[in-house]
């Protein structure tokens, strides 16, 4: 069974609602684009926007971390 087989009999089982949200993910899912190229573009703008932080000083301690609690 092929993949869009597979998917077609899962989606075939779900309620009218839940294929609803399936086809809003599909439709995300193409405007989003092509992942290849977009991955090597984060990195790249990844780097750039944090290239120089690694000289900052530190502001948090690890006892920064404590969760209060009421």
């Amino acid at each position: 069974m092929t993949t869009a087989e597979q998917i077609s009999h899962e989606i075939k089982a779900l309620p009218e609602a839940v294929q609803r949200e399936v086809l809003d993910f599909v439709a995300y899912l193409k405007a989003r684009g092509p992942r290849g190229e977009d991955d090597s573009w984060t990195r790249f703008s990844m780097r750039q926007a944090m290239r120089g932080l690694e000289d900052e000083p530190d502001i948090y301690s690890p006892a920064d971390a404590k969760v209060a609690r009421p």
